[in-house]
């Protein structure tokens, strides 16, 4: 075995003879079992590494895993038995996450615009509804009444601060996401008199974060707007969410997210939350975080061909299968993803190249002017940092070509 490649940043995976392991797999053995390229591989000891670091650092803080990140079945059903709870986005989510071991008590249902079924059904089951409207807040006590339940729900707070340098802002100013925090206190009080068990907040500000200085100014944040709402709490705030926002590194000159100065700065702030709500449960929900390095997508090299001085490499996949790694998934300026050449880990990087794949599209780009070593049909591409917003984010329909697989190893 070699050490890991320098031009596929901090991935977590080593080489045999030239050939890449995934799990202390091979890429050939892998493909056997698998039938077929284009395929994700996901590696359950790097999401246990992943889940074990943050209880490092964060040893007083419960740790969620939000699905949207990677709602394979078997992903959720492994990660149900590392972390406190599921947060879902979508009665799909939902139906997922119910056949894990989490019990339903420990998984939210956020998101705006639920439907009444999907509200419905969540009550029924018995997960924690964040309200993300008044309205929604009206359709949830119209069903209690009726079908004699006592739903069980948070409020999803939009805090009037960001997550500076997030990938995603998901709070700050006007939102689709949760009730303006000044129109909370009132909300609360009504409550009161309504057949519902409150629960908590759910402050989430936003996503794909590798600056601490970010997140110890919204961790501050969070829990000074968490204190002032829990004034006008018609009960005991049982749950505190507080988001998640944790990255990873995708392109070059990103480094890793440096938790020691975020712990540091949650152990300041965590006596005095926990003096003034002495029974809450702080939940961290994290999903990128935890899945995203965890994954390597791979795709087969069908043609090779060069246009007016650039050498294009043809493949079987693409961004119908990957889209964040094309760069059309809320890249701006897009950036090639860490990719390498998974039968010829130990080779020479010798030609410039883009990787491109079989869609009658310009958008359908994997790497572009990418130093890669010489490449012929037949080789295999990897794309590493796979793990979150791959597979479920893409448009599989695109064109009708054949459909990626999973494996969880």
């Amino acid at each position: 075995m070699t050490n890991r490649p320098k031009h596929c940043l901090t991935i977590p995976y080593e080489t045999q003879q030239g050939q890449l392991l995934i799990a202390g797999q091979t890429i050939n053995s892998i493909i056997k079992k698998i039938g077929q390229t284009a395929f994700y591989a996901y590696d359950k000891q790097v999401m246990k590494d992943q889940v074990d670091s943050f209880r490092r650092y964060f040893p007083d803080i419960s740790l969620h895993y939000a699905m949207k990140a990677n709602p394979m079945q078997e992903v959720v059903d492994y990660m149900s038995g590392l972390v406190d709870g599921l947060d879902i986005a979508s009665v799909g989510e939902m139906d997922i996450a119910i056949q894990s071991s989490t019990p339903a008590s420990e998984i939210s249902f956020a998101g705006p615009g639920k439907t009444l079924i999907e509200l419905k059904r969540a009550i029924q089951a018995g997960v924690t509804l964040n309200i993300e409207s008044e309205y929604e807040l009206e359709r949830i006590v119209s069903i209690a009444k009726q079908d004699n339940l006592l739903p069980r729900v948070a409020i999803r707070v939009n805090p009037n601060f960001e997550l500076k340098a997030s990938g995603m802002k998901m709070a700050g100013g006007p939102k689709p996401f949760g009730i303006d925090a000044e129109r909370v206190p009132a909300l609360l009080q009504k409550m009161k008199s309504l057949p519902v068990h409150f629960r908590g907040f759910h402050i989430f500000s936003g996503s794909q974060n590798l600056k601490p200085e970010s997140l110890i100014e919204a961790h501050q944040k969070t829990f000074a707007l968490a204190l002032e709402l829990a004034q006008f709490a018609p009960s005991t705030i049982e749950v505190l969410n507080i988001g998640g926002g944790f990255g990873i590194p995708y392109f070059p000159n990103e480094t890793e997210l440096d938790l020691q100065p975020i712990a540091d700065n949650m152990n300041q702030l965590l006596p005095k939350v926990k003096k003034q709500l002495p029974d809450t449960e702080i939940v961290i929900e994290l999903g990128r975080y935890l899945v995203g390095p965890a994954g390597v997508y791979i795709c087969e090299v069908n043609d090779i061909k060069e246009s007016r001085g650039k050498t294009f490499v043809i493949t079987n996949g693409g961004l119908h299968h990957h889209l964040a790694a094309s760069g059309n998934f809320g890249q701006i300026i897009r950036k090639n993803y860490p990719v390498a050449i998974a039968n010829k880990m130990e080779a020479e990087q010798k030609q410039e190249v883009s990787i491109v794949g079989p869609l009658c599209t310009p958008l359908d780009i994997l790497a572009d002017n990418m130093q890669l070593p010489t490449i012929e049909r037949g080789d295999l591409v990897a794309v590493f940092q796979s793990g979150a917003y791959g597979f479920s984010a893409s448009p599989h329909g695109f064109l009708s070509h054949p459909m990626v697989k999973e494996i969880l190893l």
